[in-house]
């Protein structure tokens, strides 16, 4: 078996059925497969899922040492940080107990972090399924990127001692956006480092309406001020960088949306009512008036 002795993996499971052996099978089909797997089973109250885990615990044909600990439910934060105190090695993976990777993740990961010492962590891009089939391609960055929006999926390798010099996952944050908080973490404890991606869907993301992701949306601006608040300092040090990073983002959607629109009347389709609300009152100092001003244009010349 082609084992890395350098990489333990860490999974975090909550309720989640059968979809822990996916988790599971997805690490032991691995090209280069890790030292370890500990599960930490954050207060699974479920009792098919309770049921499955017995049967993991208990499956000897499984090829990769397997560790499960048990913890009442305390976040996914402090579930994380009680797996990876248990490892041992240089680096960890994370991954959620809904999620799966493809074959060669751990061995196309670790290459890049092997060849760049300034690599705090790596990951990849997703392949998602369930509600929505796309490729969603973070970048990975340095600090700077990081300021504006997360650039790295929650899933990926990291310097167990980047980790340990940033103080780990936060454990107050039970509402979303731990991993951007970790990732800001480490870019701060060790200055002149960056987070690397490989350019493939090597994640299998599982999506549905009612995951904590999608939840978190619905507080984004109470997270980004915990955020912003936390990490004041280098928030501070490159303020222009983080303001226009988010009005990138805000531009291009609002690109996108008034494209969209254009398009809606160029083969006279009707808008929605959001979009027209926007029309007859567009928003003031954020592009809104001149993207309106785009499109009463378009729909002048063909009226």
């Amino acid at each position: 078996m082609n084992t890395n002795n350098d990489v333990e993996a860490v999974i975090t499971s909550f309720n989640q059925k059968s979809m822990i052996y996916e988790a599971v099978h997805s690490l032991c089909c691995q090209t280069i497969k890790p030292k370890r797997i500990i599960i930490v089973d954050d207060g699974t109250t479920d009792e098919i899922s309770i049921h499955i885990l017995n049967e993991i615990e208990a499956d000897y044909k499984i090829p990769i040492p397997l560790l499960i600990i048990r913890q009442s439910n305390r976040g996914v934060s402090a579930a994380r940080n009680t797996g990876i105190r248990k490892t041992q090695s240089p680096l960890v993976l994370v991954l959620d107990g809904d999620d799966n990777l493809e074959p060669s993740f751990i061995e196309e990961v670790t290459k890049i972090l092997d060849k760049t010492p300034a690599m705090i962590a790596a990951s990849s891009w997703l392949h998602t399924f369930g509600v929505l089939e796309a490729t969603v391609r973070p970048t990975g960055g340095n600090v700077i990127e990081f300021l504006s929006h997360n650039c790295c999926p929650a899933t990926h390798i990291f310097r167990r001692e980047a980790w340990k010099q940033s103080g780990g996952y936060d454990e107050s944050m039970r509402n979303g956006f731990e991993d951007w908080d970790f990732f800001l973490n480490m870019l701060e404890a060790i200055p002149n480092t960056y987070v690397g991606i490989v350019n493939k869907p090597l994640i299998n993301y599982r999506t549905t309406p009612s995951s904590s992701n999608i939840k978190s949306m619905e507080k984004r601006l109470e997270l980004m001020r915990y955020l912003i608040e936390k990490h004041i300092d280098i928030y501070k040090e490159h303020i222009t960088d983080a303001i226009l990073g988010i009005e990138a983002i805000s531009i291009s959607r609002l690109y996108g949306w008034e494209r969209e629109m254009i398009h809606s009347k160029l083969i006279d389709k009707g808008f929605n009512d959001l979009s027209n609300k926007f029309i007859e009152s567009p928003s003031y100092g954020d592009g809104g008036m001149a993207a309106a001003v785009r499109i009463a244009s378009v729909h002048n010349k063909i009226r």
